[in-house]
């Protein structure tokens, strides 16, 4: 018998049960954790082997439901006088109660089975194995999610688990059109990832699209979701993010009956959803578990806060720079005295802040979690009164830069609250620059790359341009849940009716 040498990668796999647990072990470079119990079916000559990967593998489920099995002493193979096919036939019938997944002859088709954590079992005298469902990843239970903390709502989240995530979706769509197309990505890292939708409501066209950008994929491994994200978004030079991504169950079964699609990755809790608009960042699961008033509220409070965020310290840095008239006279006296023996202009003191904040922001994200919040809320309050103290910055830009702090922290997405608070940073720079006139020329620019902006054949600007008036019922204002009785248009789905009017 020949053994195989490093780069002969055999097709097939061979009838002789030694030399095929050779190949297995040189395919998987002879890893130690390779577990292999070699054993008599019943009482007959018939040899079998149970092949799997400890640690990934349920050890006591092999075990009990595959080895224990296979050692009784059933008649029918006392004789060995049966064909070898036909004795893994039986064995797949009548004694393994587990999931037999596939048979298969092929290498490539038994080695993502074996690093996937399932069991494969083989025959001496046949060339087919037995791919068994056996996989027992480690992994968190279901949690709250971290990110999207909600006041009212359901308090389950995503898990690092493709299938616990999978059935968490199945539990709020029972639907037997919930459609799931799966697909491997990563050359060495062979990660399951699935496109979910709804056949019959989503747009055909965007499935397709999204099913192309993904299997054109060609790289080693995606350790998050994000990393896909980056791969098939329509601009990656925008400032935007064009895809969501979320941890909560709730808002993907949303975004689902809504006509969208969503990504599932291995090994994160961060779903993607597509196509996703500026719109939609406003958005909270919350405001549909409010009353309309409550939830239309909110999203006002959350559209102002992106104005925050994005113009107030340029404001402040325009007027005191270039038009100080427009200040009223009482507090042209306030700011004048507040500003008395700082040292720099308004720009370099408005950066100053912005930049200290930023540092606290990250460092209290990196920092263990007992003690991260503690050296943001105590380092703002000491650095912000002895930059005071010592007349480095005024009291006023102390107050603009906690003002923009906080509304930055209002916005649902965390992405988009990066992207406004890397914009807020550009329009601060063309107020120093040009004052007011400086704004509204970076306002222009942000508008007409939204205007250009697409996002999986979607403008992002949907439905306000181009402008689709039905789905403004569900924009900045959200009407009474009763009267919401049709999908959003901009979506085209299949079907636009999801309730009857009462």
């Amino acid at each position: 018998m020949k053994t195989k040498q490093p780069g002969q990668t055999p097709e097939f796999l061979s009838t002789n049960l030694k030399e095929n647990l050779e190949t297995l072990s040189l395919l998987l470079n002879d890893p130690s954790d390779l577990t292999t119990k070699v054993l008599q079916v019943g009482g007959s000559s018939y040899t079998s082997a149970i092949v799997s990967l400890e640690g990934l593998s349920d050890q006591l489920m092999i075990k009990e439901q595959i080895i224990q099995p296979i050692q009784q002493n059933p008649e029918q193979f006392a004789a060995s006088n049966e064909d070898v096919r036909q004795v893994l036939h039986e064995i797949e019938n009548r004694m393994i109660s587990l999931q037999i997944t596939n048979r298969t002859r092929r290498w490539d088709e038994v080695i993502p089975v074996i690093l996937s954590g399932d069991t494969i079992l083989m025959m001496e005298g046949t060339d087919e194995v037995l791919l068994i469902k056996s996989r027992n990843w480690p992994g968190r239970s279901i949690e709250e999610p971290q990110t999207e903390a909600l006041v009212r709502g359901p308090r389950v989240g995503f898990t690092e688990s493709i299938y616990t995530n999978i059935s968490l979706l199945r539990r709020h769509i029972r639907e037997p059109n919930l459609t799931i197309d799966p697909h491997t990505i990563g050359r060495r890292s062979n990660q399951s990832l699935a496109v979910i939708y709804i056949k019959g409501l989503t747009n055909p066209e965007l499935i397709e699209e999204v099913n192309r950008r993904l299997k054109s994929l060609d790289l080693d491994y995606a350790p998050e979701s994000g990393t896909v994200e980056q791969w098939i978004e329509d601009s990656f030079l925008s400032p935007f993010p064009q895809i969501l991504n979320t941890e909560r169950p709730d808002k993907v079964t949303s975004a689902l009956l809504q006509g969208k699609v969503a990504i599932l990755l291995d090994g994160t809790p961060f779903v993607l959803l597509l196509p996703f608009t500026f719109v939609s960042l406003l958005h909270s699961p919350e405001d549909y578990y409010e009353r309309w008033s409550i939830g239309s509220l909110i999203r006002l409070l959350r559209l102002a806060a992106i104005g925050i965020t994005l113009f107030l310290p340029a404001l402040y840095i325009a007027i005191l720079s270039f038009h100080p008239g427009m200040i009223p006279f009482k507090l042209v006296f306030s700011i004048a005295a507040s500003r008395e023996g700082v040292p720099f202009p308004a720009v370099i003191e408005a950066l100053l802040m912005e930049v200290t904040l930023e540092l606290l922001r990250e460092a209290g994200i990196r920092l263990p979690k007992p003690i991260g919040q503690t050296i943001g809320i105590v380092g703002g309050l000491v650095i912000g009164e002895a930059a005071v103290q010592a007349g480095i910055v005024s009291p006023i830009m102390v107050i603009i830069v906690a003002l923009t702090a906080i509304s930055s922290f209002a916005i649902p997405s965390y992405s988009a609250g990066i992207s406004f608070r890397m914009l807020r940073f550009a329009i601060m720079i063309a107020a120093s620059f040009l004052g007011l006139y400086g704004i509204v020329l970076t306002f222009i620019m942000i508008c007409i790359h939204l205007m250009r902006l697409h996002t999986f054949g979607i403008p992002y600007l949907s439905p306000v341009a181009p402008s689709i008036q039905h789905d403004w019922k569900d924009m900045f204002i959200r009407v009474p849940v009763t009267w919401l009785t049709r999908r959003p248009l901009f979506m085209k789905p299949q079907d636009i009716h999801r309730a009857k009017k009462r």
